[in-house]
This record gives C-alpha cells, sequence and structure tokens, in this order.
C-alpha cells in the first residue's frame, strides 16, 4: 500500500490538541500491562536535531521499551521512494564507534509522559 499522501496542514489549535488528548485519554484499553497510559513524550532537542540531519522527507516513530522499563519513542527518518510511494526507514551509521550490529543507528532520549509531563499543562 503507497504511503504517499498529503499531510495537510502540521498545524492544529490549542483547543483541537485538547479534544485529540482527551479523546485518547478516555479511550478504553490503550493502558499496557496495568501500567499508567503514556499520554505523552518528553523528546530531547538533541534527539530531534541529530534525526533531522540527514537528507530526509519524514521522521517515522516506532514505540518501544528501553532497558529501563519505560516506553518510549525511538526516531528513525524516511525518504520517500517515488516508485513505489512508500517512505523507507533510513539509518545513519554511528559516530560512536563500538556500536553493535552494522553501526546503523535510530535515535531515542525519550521520557514518558507521566512521570515526566507537565502538571499545568492543558494536554
Amino acid at each position: 500500500m503507497a504511503e504517499k499522501e498529503n499531510f495537510g496542514s502540521v498545524e492544529i489549535s490549542l483547543s483541537e490538541g485538547i479534544v485529540w488528548a482527551d479523546k485518547y485519554k478516555k479511550a478504553p484499553g490503550l493502558d499496557e500491562d496495568g501500567k499508567k497510559k503514556i499520554n505523552a513524550y518528553l523528546i530531547p532537542l538533541e534527539t530531534l536535531k541529530l534525526v533531522l540531519d540527514q537528507d530526509i522527507d519524514a521522521v517515522r516513530a516506532y514505540k518501544g521499551i528501553n532497558n529501563a522499563g519505560e516506553q518510549v519513542l525511538m526516531f528513525v527518518g524516511t525518504k520517500l521512494d517515488p516508485k513505489t510511494g512508500i517512505y523507507k526507514d533510513v539509518f545513519k551509521t554511528s559516530s560512536l564507534g563500538g556500536s553493535e550490529g552494522d553501526g546503523a543507528v535510530l535515535y531515542d532520549a525519550s521520557r514518558p509522559c507521566p512521570p515526566y509531563g507537565d502538571p499545568e499543562s492543558p494536554l
């Protein structure tokens, strides 16, 4: 199935965001293994800069569980394949050396909210 589509505006109003967040919070069955539902993720600017420092068309966020047992997002740059219309994952090679596997990296450092959220946010 081709993924290429017009995403439309990427900007939504705060009031619309509040509605979307409220729908998510009230949706049944979204807690994971009896743990408190993750409503958001705190994403360090460095993570975003690293993933955006590529020749990419979009970013894909994969969900995972880190070694501390926290739910996290892992970010991968993607490039549209014009032949298939599918955004293909693009992996940079680690600049740190000594990485496991083939040296390809993706980016994390996100933290789940709660507990890292803003208790006074309307979202």
